[in-house]
């Protein structure tokens, strides 16, 4: 099973890229690291509503200078690397 999945998801106000995490212990500290990446407005973590995901979900919300698509290959590069780290 993969550590985590990006989505790029559409809300009525506004883009937002919802992280799932296999682990949803590590949520805070994620969150926390995250809010660092360039092109990152804000970060949360919220309980997911829908069937068959995780119990929660880190919900990104980018700057307006940023496309969605790069944030969203930033944000995989970032979790490929540190779960890398994480699991030697």
């Amino acid at each position: 099973m993969l550590p985590f999945r990006t989505e790029i998801r559409n809300s009525p106000k506004e883009q937002t890229l919802k992280i799932y995490l296999s682990n949803t212990s590590l949520d805070n500290e994620l969150k926390i690291l995250l809010e660092k990446v360039d092109g990152v407005r804000m970060v949360e973590v919220q309980e997911s509503i829908s069937r068959n995901r995780a119990e929660e979900n880190i919900t990104i919300y980018r700057e307006d200078s940023i496309s969605m698509n790069i944030l969203k290959e930033k944000v995989d590069d970032f979790l490929e690397n540190y779960f890398e780290r994480v699991d030697i």
